[in-house]
């Protein structure tokens, strides 16, 4: 990931809908939903929906897959992970026990 890459996501995800968006998606992986349901949860007019998913899209957060009549959204959890290595890779300037707690706290969760 470069400079721009890290540019688009974090400011793709600077936004309350579109976080709010990421972390429901990330919630229902590996199965995603389609995006009129995302849009009845977060309570928001579904061509707004659309507008913010193609905006995590493009920042390379989210995938879809079209399912029938139905757009399956998920969360890509690739980009989250080149976004997470970006952010961490000149941790505490090589002394790894500096982030050995960041990494601990992080792997749980995966």
């Amino acid at each position: 990931m470069d400079n721009e890459s890290a540019i688009s996501a974090l400011g793709a995800l600077a936004q309350g809908t579109r976080l709010d968006t990421f972390r429901l998606l990330v919630r229902h992986e590996p199965a995603g939903m389609a995006a009129g349901e995302i849009a009845r949860q977060l309570d928001v007019p579904q061509n707004t929906m659309s507008a913010h998913l193609a905006i995590l899209a493009r920042a390379s957060l989210v995938r879809s897959e079209r399912h029938s009549r139905s757009i399956i959204y998920r969360a890509d959890l690739n980009g989250l992970r080149a976004l997470m290595l970006f952010l961490l890779k000149d941790c505490c300037a090589g002394n790894a026990e500096l982030c050995a707690p960041l990494i601990a706290e992080l792997s749980p969760c995966c």
